[in-house]
C-alpha cells in the first residue's frame, strides 16, 4: 500500500459529476469549497494486498452474521439501546426469515497501513453511502489515467446481480420503489439511491422513486401510498432503520411490515435485521465471541476497562453517521463513562500517509467482497471533511 501524487485531470470536476458525483466539493466553516474528490493523489495496492483484505472482508462478515444470530437467540437487543419489544420482535422475525427477505450492500471501515492485519472499525450495514464514487467515477479514472491496470472493484456487475437474483423476493407486479431523504442537502442520499436504482433497472426490475418525505399514509386501506396514492408493495429506503422506528409513521411501519412470506404490506429494504450489523455494539459483542481475533480491536460496552490506561480508546455512540459524536482518548487518561450508551474501542490511530489519516471502506454485496474506497481525513477521525481517493492496483 503506498500514497502517489498525481496531477489531476484537466476538467475532473464536470468529469466526476457526469459520472453521477454532483457532490465532488465540500464547503468548509470559513465558507471555503474544497476537493471531496480528492485526485491529486491516489492509492496503489500490490494484488496480493487485495486478495488478502478481501478474504479478511469475508470472514468478517460470517463473523458478523454469527454475532447477529447470538445477540436474536440470546435476545440481548438492550445492548444495542433497543428497548421497545415490538421493534425486537420485528428484527428477531427478520433474521429468522432473512432466506425470504432482499439484503443487498454493506461497507466494512478498516484500519490498514500495508503491513499488519487490517482491523474492523465498523460495519456501516443499513445505509452506507459513498457508494457512487467507489463504484463509478473511480472505476472510469483508472481506465484514463492508468489504462491496463486493474482495482478492487465489482460493485457495479454484482449489484446487478444481487437485484436479479433476489428480485423473486420481490411483490410480484408492483414496482420496487427507491427513497432518499430530502433533508441531505449536498445530494449524496440522493444519488446513492440513483444509482442503487439503475443497477436495479439494468437487473430487469421494474422501479418507481420518492423522498421519504414524500410517502404518505392512506388512512383508509391501512397503507403506506407515493404521492399518486399507489401502494408502496416494496422499498429501498437509504434511511436508517432507527428513524424509520421512532418517526411518527413507526407505529405503521411495524403494523405493515413484510417481514418475509408476504403476510405485510410493505417489504423495506434493507430488513430489519440489519440494524443488528449498524449499531457499534456489534463491535463488542465481536470481541467477547472472537477475542484477540487478529481483525478486531478490544471493545466494551461497559467502559474503557484496561484501554484507558494502555492503549487508549475511542468512545463511539452506537448509531451515528460520520464520525459524529466519537471522542479520542490518549493512553493515561481517567476512564469516563459517557451519559448515552456507547462502544468502548481500543485506540488504533488511523495510518498517516504523507500527513492524510486514511481509512479503507471495503464493499461486501450479498455476502461476497465487491469493491474498496478509500477516504482521508486531516484528524483522526474520519468526518464530514474527508476526502475521497481513489486506487488502483499494480
Amino acid at each position: 500500500m503506498e500514497r502517489r501524487t498525481i496531477e489531476p485531470r484537466p476538467g475532473w470536476q464536470q468529469t466526476v459529476e457526469e459520472q453521477g458525483l454532483i457532490y465532488p466539493l465540500t464547503r468548509y466553516p470559513d465558507n471555503s469549497l474544497r476537493p471531496y474528490w480528492d485526485e491529486s493523489a491516489h492509492y496503489v495496492f500490490s494484488l496480493e494486498e487485495i486478495e488478502a483484505l478481501e478474504e479478511v472482508v469475508e470472514e468478517l462478515h460470517r463473523m458478523c452474521l454469527t454475532a447477529a444470530e447470538h445477540i436474536v437467540t440470546s435476545r440481548r437487543f438492550a445492548d444495542l439501546g433497543i428497548t421497545d419489544p415490538r421493534v425486537a420482535d420485528a428484527i428477531a422475525e427478520a433474521w429468522r426469515r432473512r432466506a425470504e427477505l432482499p439484503s443487498v450492500y454493506g461497507r466494512f471501515d478498516l484500519h490498514y497501513d500495508g503491513t499488519g492485519p487490517a482491523k474492523l472499525l465498523e460495519y456501516n450495514a443499513d445505509t452506507p453511502t459513498s457508494l457512487v464514487e467507489a463504484a463509478s467515477p473511480q472505476w472510469f479514472w483508472m481506465e484514463e489515467r492508468f489504462p491496463g491496470a486493474d482495482q478492487w472493484n465489482s460493485l457495479h456487475e454484482r449489484l446487478v446481480a444481487a437485484w436479479k437474483k433476489q428480485s423473486a423476493l420481490l411483490p410480484p407486479g408492483a414496482p420496487l420503489y427507491f427513497a432518499y431523504s430530502s433533508a441531505d442537502e449536498l445530494g449524496e442520499d440522493m444519488m446513492t439511491v440513483a444509482y442503487l436504482k439503475e443497477t436495479a433497472e439494468q437487473a430487469g426490475l421494474d422501479t418507481s422513486w420518492i423522498s421519504m418525505e414524500e410517502i404518505g399514509w392512506d388512512r383508509l386501506s391501512g397503507r403506506f401510498v407515493d404521492n399518486q396514492l399507489h401502494f408502496i408493495r416494496s422499498c429501498f429506503k437509504l434511511y436508517p432503520w432507527e428513524w424509520l422506528t421512532t418517526d411518527r409513521f413507526a407505529d405503521h411501519v411495524l403494523d405493515t411490515l413484510d417481514n418475509g412470506g408476504g403476510t405485510g404490506t410493505t417489504l423495506w429494504i434493507e430488513p430489519a435485521w440489519k440494524m443488528l450489523l449498524s449499531n457499534k455494539a456489534l463491535l463488542a459483542i465481536l470481541w467477547e465471541l472472537y477475542p484477540d481475533h487478529p481483525n478486531l480491536l478490544p471493545s466494551y460496552l461497559d467502559g474503557p476497562r484496561e484501554l484507558a490506561s494502555t492503549t487508549g480508546y475511542v468512545a463511539k455512540p452506537l448509531l451515528g453517521r460520520e464520525g459524529a459524536g466519537v471522542t479520542v482518548h490518549e493512553p493515561g487518561t481517567e476512564a469516563a463513562l459517557r451519559d448515552e450508551p456507547c462502544c468502548y474501542q481500543q485506540l488504533a490511530p488511523l495510518p498517516a500517509f504523507d500527513g492524510n489519516h486514511v481509512v479503507l471502506g471495503a464493499w461486501v454485496v450479498e455476502d461476497e467482497s465487491a469493491g474498496l474506497g478509500i477516504r482521508e481525513s486531516s484528524g483522526l477521525i474520519t468526518d464530514e471533511y474527508a476526502r475521497f481517493l481513489p486506487h488502483v492496483i499494480l
